[in-house]
């Protein structure tokens, strides 16, 4: 059923709906891919009245959402963030999240922070319950069960002056930093259990139904050596990314084409999108990848200063790990280092940026790192001048995290691309209405076509901008309007 190329960037054929058999199953809505956005997806369609199908490629659920740490982004003034006394709003959501974002969709941004607070108390409606606690300190993720931290770039200049700043970031009760996200996964399996969705693992979609006139109405699956056609009023492809797909990265996303460490899992192969190709679907955002290499914890680490090969700072050092990370790729040969005193050195807990060195003079740490003559003694001169005073003219780093690095030794992380471990994933996908609906090119939208998670575009775009928590927050958000929305054509004329 597929065209003949065995490109990773084959587009499906589409299968003609007149060709679909009289006996074909029937359901209203099928959803391919059980990980948060499918998941969510599927339970409010069935939640609606639809009779649903899930599709999922793996043996079990979960897909690459397990695999996270559990951290949702959510604000305006959830029950977390009004116990531990942080005031926030959704207008000031709002403004944070347009100011920082590349490539604002307002209407989206508007609906997810309008939303944001029903939603939390919908994640936790499946049966657990965000700790309401804080973590004051710079962490990828609460290391503990903290339910509330600050996971973004709220209070770094200049976002800090312009809107006041609030943590969003939540985690789930499950300490560590990887696979807090199951605990979520498994209460929404056993919720879709008691919803009436039937679930089929290790099956997977592999073409769409289509119209003459464009509408979806079905979709091709397969499972080891069988195989089928069902139909149906809307399918809602949430898939995954396209991050274990080399033709695709090489085309989208080159850097993470090499030296680094890809995050997603086997299925993270770009075929919801390409599925939705073949229906005739646009792509957005496909050239932004997120990339990061966290050098914090410890926090003490975020007061020292980062350089590039000209031995000149160009990033303030307590911006979130994936922005630093982005200015670093920015950089002549993607070449940076973070320089700490002896009073901030502290063991590392996430070991990504290697130590590479330690000097007992500042001229001796310039010429061992190749750096310009001059170059780093003047730069730290200077930093620790104004660092004294609580101050930073140049990129304004946080008072929280000034401090002079004048006590040698020294010791020098290397935050260069190919010596830290950088670790990255797709952010671009489908486009999108507010309702997942899926657009063409020239805007309109392809009847009975929905998308979210990796496989959609919604309100993450860039890594710059990007907040530890808006994948899992946006895909279960929009997952859920996509499936209420899909359940909703069958009822129609």
């Amino acid at each position: 059923m597929n065209s003949q190329s065995s490109s990773g960037l084959t587009v499906p054929q589409v299968i003609p709906a007149a060709d679909l058999p009289g006996d074909a199953e029937q359901f209203d809505v099928v959803v391919v891919g059980f990980g948060i956005a499918g998941g969510c997806a599927a339970l409010e369609a069935a939640r609606s009245g639809a009779r649903v199908l899930l599709l999922e490629r793996a043996a079990v659920h979960g897909g690459t959402s397990s695999m996270s740490g559990g951290h949702f982004y959510l604000g305006g003034g959830t029950a977390v963030q009004q116990a531990t006394g942080h005031q926030d709003t959704v207008e000031a959501m709002v403004r944070y999240l347009m100011a920082s974002t590349k490539n604002p969709d307002e209407e989206k941004i508007r609906a997810y922070c309008e939303g944001s607070v029903a939603h939390f108390d919908w994640l936790e409606a499946l049966g657990f319950e965000f700790e309401r606690s804080y973590f004051p300190g710079k962490a990828v993720i609460q290391p503990g069960t903290e339910g509330l931290m600050f996971t973004g770039n709220e209070k770094v200049w200049p976002f800090r002056d312009e809107i006041v700043p609030a943590p969003r970031g939540h985690k789930v009760p499950v300490p560590g930093d990887t696979d807090g996200t199951k605990i979520v996964m498994d209460l929404l399996r056993d919720r879709i259990e008691e919803a009436g969705v039937e679930v089929r693992y290790e099956t997977g979609a592999t073409n769409l139904v289509v119209t003459g006139n464009g509408a979806v109405t079905g979709v091709a699956w397969r499972k080891f050596d069988q195989s089928g056609v069902i139909g149906c009023t809307g399918v809602v492809i949430a898939a995954g990314g396209f991050v274990m797909n080399p033709d695709m990265v090489a085309t989208y996303t080159p850097p993470l084409g090499g030296k680094l460490f890809t995050l997603g899992s086997t299925y993270d192969d770009g075929l919801g999108i390409r599925l939705g190709q073949s229906a005739g679907a646009a792509l957005e955002h496909m050239e932004e990848p997120f990339i990061t290499a966290p050098f914090y914890p410890p926090s003490s680490l975020v007061k020292g200063i980062i350089v590039n090969s000209r031995g000149e700072r160009f990033v303030a050092e307590d911006s979130y790990h994936a922005r630093t990370s982005y200015f670093v790729l920015e950089q002549p040969g993607a070449t940076a280092y973070l320089i700490a005193d002896s009073d901030h050195m502290e063991e590392q807990r996430m070991p990504l940026v290697p130590l590479k060195d330690g000097y007992e003079t500042i001229e001796e740490m310039e010429a061992g790192l190749g750096l310009p003559q001059g170059s780093l003694a003047s730069t730290m001169a200077r930093y620790n001048e104004h660092a004294v005073r609580g101050e930073d003219p140049d990129f304004h780093k946080h008072p929280d995290w000034l401090a002079p690095q004048a006590k040698g030794p020294w010791g020098v992380y290397d935050l260069s691309l190919g010596t830290a471990l950088y670790a990255g994933f797709t952010l671009g996908g489908m486009a999108t209405t507010l309702d997942g609906e899926v657009r063409r090119p020239d805007g309109t939208v392809i009847e009975g076509l929905y998308a979210a998670g990796a496989c959609a575009s919604n309100i993450a775009q860039d890594g710059a901008g990007y907040c530890s928590g808006t994948q899992l927050g946006e895909g279960s958000f929009f997952g859920r309007r996509a499936g209420r929305t899909a359940a909703a054509r069958r009822t129609r004329g």
